[in-house]
């Protein structure tokens, strides 16, 4: 409740200050322009008087004409009456071409100080981008002048034809006034006080309804992860509470909307109704049936339509009119932090789908690897290549990858090597398309990454983060999740190399129902390892996917995978990972040395001290 409270005063504040944001130009605006204003309030007067002629020739000609027996007198006053709706029509080209004089000035204004705006906006940001910007310069200026332009007519036309209307009825005979003007008053006094609380309440229902979407779009999206976790209860708690949220604001906003409607009645109804109910007073008083014909035509043929539309037009446009010119003259919204694991490259592909990457390795300061030495002799046959890549984290940030050249032979199995944060995970994400580099080129299997789809990514590699993903169904089903035709010889094949028959019987078998919440981080690793294992991707990547396992096991399972078909790239939890590697690529932040485990203790002082931390350490992580 607190938050809900809180919320709303949050609400409130901020169309509070849209509004005093809003006032100051809005006046300096119209003041620069009294002379438009001068010439429309004219337009406006012939406006009101057409309205005075239309119900006082209709009172005239029943009282003078028609009632007295004087059929020609009556529709003279008829005629005058139809003569003053004709005149509507030069009234109204006259209104439209003052209007103009108000409606593009404005357009221009908020189209220059767009322009500004986003223009100050690069200066600040360079190579930042402005996603808005053409929303504000087309869409969005266009609503304010629509709305702008309506709320002026409507405001106008209310003003003066209820002063026209109003005038007549006092000019037929002032007890109608008593019987009309406090039901109107009311109504509007009521449609005035549901302003303020019913703008509130729609941008509570907005807020409520945008949150209720985003949870449902993250919880589909997450559904296997979810089950996996084990948190569906949670997220489905979390949903319920959104829900009912969502119907709370709806209720107030429904109620609010039935005040507003109430309002339009009693304005809107409710003095035609008082004027039937006390003809006989009036008659009682002195009102002719022609000022009683003539006041019922003001109120259905001018007031009441004026009402209808100044209520509608208020509810809408004004606060459609109020947040828009905010968000175009107001301040620019300040630029969202950028995450714990520093902002996202440009270009970066949002990782969705199977095997996502885990932040394990944090990458908080991105350091800096350069190339060392001439370019990798590029082979047409490569699994994996890197041509000249570089990658950063902003567009001031050091990059993480510096013209980074790389070359991995279809079928070889290299290491990845380097403290924590130099950008090992990095490399894995550009490696399986969830990355864009900042320059250059990524290839797999001879093309491109950038542009391919999730299912030809998927075809060609698989992806094991440091998180191992296992999900509630049978034992079999998450063997072989990433190859569902896979018979059964294959699958007990890869039960033997990672030697996962222990853990197999003890959960009951291929068929028996998994429970992620009954394996540890390193059942759930070899579990995943052997989903790897038994892919049919030609290339594995191991983001430190063995660091729950204790070294044989880990030893095993990098063996097992070795000998599959097909290329594996490993994130070194251990350095005896880099032993067992072909080559071994050692990221320091300076240079990228590439190697045979001895090619790089020669020529590399960072692998050496690794090297010597894990010897003298018992075959401690680095």
């Amino acid at each position: 409740m607190t938050g809900a409270a809180g919320s709303r005063t949050q609400e409130k504040d901020a169309g509070s200050g849209a509004l005093r944001r809003t006032v100051p130009p809005a006046r300096r605006f119209l003041a620069h322009r009294k002379g438009v204003l001068a010439r429309l309030a004219l337009w406006s007067v012939a406006e009101a008087g057409q309205a005075f002629v239309v119900g006082h020739g209709v009172a005239r000609a029943v009282d003078q004409g028609f009632l007295a027996g004087d059929t020609r007198r009556g529709l003279g006053w008829l005629a005058v009456a139809a003569v003053a709706v004709l005149l509507g029509a030069p009234v109204m080209r006259g209104v439209f071409a003052e209007l103009a004089g108000l409606t593009e000035p404005l357009r221009d204004g908020l189209v220059r100080r767009a322009v500004d705006r986003s223009l100050a906006g690069a200066l600040a940001r360079p190579g930042g981008t402005d996603r808005a910007a053409v929303s504000r310069l087309t869409n969005q200026v266009e609503i304010a002048r629509d709305s702008f332009a309506g709320l002026v007519l409507t405001l106008r036309s209310f003003v003066f034809t209820a002063a026209g209307a109003l005038l007549g009825l006092l000019s037929l005979h002032p007890d109608l006034l008593v019987v009309v003007l406090p039901p109107l008053l009311a109504g509007l006094a009521l449609f005035l006080a549901t302003l303020r609380p019913m703008a509130a309440a729609q941008r509570r229902a907005l807020a409520a309804d945008e949150a209720l979407g985003d949870h449902a779009t993250r919880a589909r999206a997450a559904l296997r992860d979810l089950t996996a976790c084990g948190t569906g209860p949670e997220t489905a708690r979390r949903g319920a509470e959104l829900v009912a949220d969502a119907a709370a604001s709806a209720r107030v906003l429904a109620r609010w909307a039935a005040v507003r409607t109430a309002a339009l009645g009693v304005a809107g109804h409710l003095p035609v109704l008082m004027l039937l109910v006390t003809v006989p007073w009036l008659r009682g008083r002195g009102v002719t049936a022609g000022a009683l014909l003539g006041a019922f035509t003001y109120l259905a043929q001018s007031l009441l339509p004026a009402v209808h539309t100044l209520m509608t037009a208020l509810g809408a446009a004004g606060s459609r009119l109020l947040v828009v010119v905010d968000r175009i003259t107001g301040p620019a919204p300040a630029a969202p932090a950028p995450p714990a694991g520093g902002p996202p490259a440009a270009g970066a592909v949002p990782p969705a789908g199977r095997g996502t990457s885990s932040a394990a390795e944090g990458e908080p300061r991105p350091a800096r690897t350069a190339r060392s030495g001439p370019p990798t002799a590029r082979r047409p046959g490569a699994a994996v290549e890197f041509r000249a890549v570089t990658l950063s984290y902003g567009v001031r940030a050091e990059p993480v990858l510096d013209s980074l050249d790389l070359c991995v032979a279809p079928g070889e199995h290299i290491a990845v090597v380097g403290p924590s944060g130099i950008g090992k995970s990095t490399l894995t994400r550009l490696v399986a398309g969830m990355l864009a580099p900042s320059s250059g080129e990524v290839r797999v299997a001879g093309r491109p990454v950038t542009g391919r789809t999730p299912a030809e990514l998927g075809a060609l590699r698989t992806l094991v983060p440091q998180e191992a993903y296992v999900f509630a169904g049978t034992v079999g089903e998450n063997l072989t999740y990433l190859r569902p035709d896979a018979c059964r010889a294959d699958i007990d094949a890869t039960v033997r190399d990672l030697a996962l028959r222990p853990l197999v019987e003890r959960l009951g078998g291929l068929d028996a129902p998994l429970r992620p919440d009954e394996l540890s981080q390193g059942e759930r690793q070899l579990v995943a390892l052997a989903r790897a294992h038994l892919s049919a991707a030609p290339l594995l990547l191991l983001d430190e996917a063995t660091c729950h396992l204790d070294p044989a096991s880990e030893a095993r399972a990098e063996e097992a995978l070795a000998r599959r078909p097909g290329t594996l790239l490993v994130v070194a939890h251990r350095l005896s990972s880099a032993v067992r590697a072909d080559r071994v690529l050692v990221l320091d932040g300076v240079r990228t040395v590439c190697g045979t485990h001895q090619e790089v203790l020669a020529r590399s002082s960072l692998y050496r001290d690794l090297t010597g931390h894990w010897n003298g350490g018992r075959h401690r992580e680095p």
